[in-house]
């Protein structure tokens, strides 16, 4: 068998064959199941769409609603989870602590019966359950709080912006959050799915797949970017300073966060809607001042790039409504985890259907027949 030419980070070769989702990058479309994402943002909710991915279809109304109910009946996490969490450092990432809360939830449901469809679906049922509440859990106790139990009267999105304060968010909050994880809940071959299939093909069970997919999630080329979305909004501080950052920026060939894509060539549909969910935001609960440096932004990148296909992405306006909740930055990433774990766990189940272990080769470029040199003449 020939060596393939390389290619540096696999670009453009196929990993898997998959009927979860499709992105047409020349016209900025993206479809989970066949169903186009402007059309779940409107009229689906998370858990209805997490079925879409994760079984295949839309679910009716008895199905819908007894996989609400296992979800809203598995939030809460054991107190041995609680009690290893409250151990970890205060400045510790969230991240990193819904990595470690992740691989340890599989500690006490090791069994891999990964032919049983019971099985299975418990273990969809508590790791969609109970990740929410391991982000809001390490929120309140770095802060030296107990967290806050889960609220069985409340929907999936209204109970983790409640876990973060214990009062009841506004409906529109709760929506548009709700709509936000849609958004973020798949996205073909990106990183962390194929760390997910990876880690899934040699048949381990299914809370480390979820762990070593959050692990490449939090790095900031990938879900991290939307943490340096406001962290280069305030740099910027103003809409005045905008046009000299970016043309510094392309001075100095640095990245502008929030732009490009490695599929889209068009401005990314999810930003389209997440931009007119801020603007909801906005509406109702006051202007943001970032919001304008980000239209001025948008503006200034495609007069300088629209000619590479560099267009907004989905991290580009994400930072935004989320800060608006008053969601801390370095939470972005995690809430990014709780909606991705969606489509991590859609393709398990298709990994599972038909698995190979991922056992790519290498072109080698090192030594050959080296002497070795004892320690004495190095």
């Amino acid at each position: 068998m020939s060596v393939c030419e390389f290619r540096p980070g696999l670009e453009g070769i196929p990993a898997a064959q998959s009927s979860i989702s499709f992105v047409d990058g020349q016209k900025g479309l993206l479809e989970y199941r066949g169903i186009r994402i402007e059309e779940l943002a409107s009229k689906s909710t998370f858990l209805e769409t997490a079925y879409l991915l994760i079984w295949g279809q839309l679910p009716d109304f008895e199905e819908l609603k007894a996989f609400e109910h296992e979800v809203r009946y598995h939030r809460r996490i054991k107190y041995r989870i609680r009690d290893m969490m409250k151990s970890f450092p205060e400045s510790g990432h969230p991240m990193d602590a819904l990595q470690a809360s992740a691989a340890a939830l599989g500690l006490f449901y090791s069994r891999r019966d990964l032919h049983n469809p019971v099985y299975i679906r418990d273990a969809v049922v508590r790791l969609v359950a109970t990740i929410p509440t391991m982000v809001a859990a390490f929120q309140l106790m770095r802060k030296g709080n107990d967290p806050i139990r889960p609220n069985d009267g409340l929907d999936y999105s209204a109970n983790f912006l409640y876990m973060l304060s214990e009062e009841e968010p506004d409906p529109l909050a709760s929506r548009i959050f709700d709509v936000c994880l849609i958004l973020h809940a798949e996205h073909t071959m990106n990183a962390s799915t194929f760390s997910a299939r990876v880690t899934a093909s040699t048949l381990t069970d299914p809370y480390a797949v979820v762990a070593s997919a959050v692990g490449t999630l939090g790095g900031p080329l990938h879900g991290g970017a939307n943490e340096e979305v406001i962290q280069m909004l305030e740099e910027i501080g103003c809409v005045e300073n905008v046009r000299p950052y970016i043309e510094g920026c392309l001075e100095r060939k640095a990245k502008i966060m929030g732009f490009g894509h490695r599929v889209y060539k068009v401005k990314d549909p999810r930003a389209t809607i997440l931009q007119d969910l801020a603007e909801q935001l906005f509406a109702k609960f006051g202007h943001d001042k970032y919001y304008d440096i980000a239209l001025e932004m948008e503006k200034v990148v495609e007069e300088k790039l629209a000619n590479k296909g560099i267009y907004p992405n989905v991290d580009f306006y994400s930072g935004l409504v989320y800060g608006k909740m008053g969601i801390p930055t370095d939470l972005f990433t995690p809430i990014f985890a709780i909606a991705r774990v969606a489509g991590w766990l859609a393709h398990w189940k298709e990994q599972l259907a038909e698995n190979r272990i991922f056992r790519p080769t290498q072109v080698y470029n090192g030594l050959h027949e080296a002497a070795y040199i004892p320690i004495e003449q190095r």
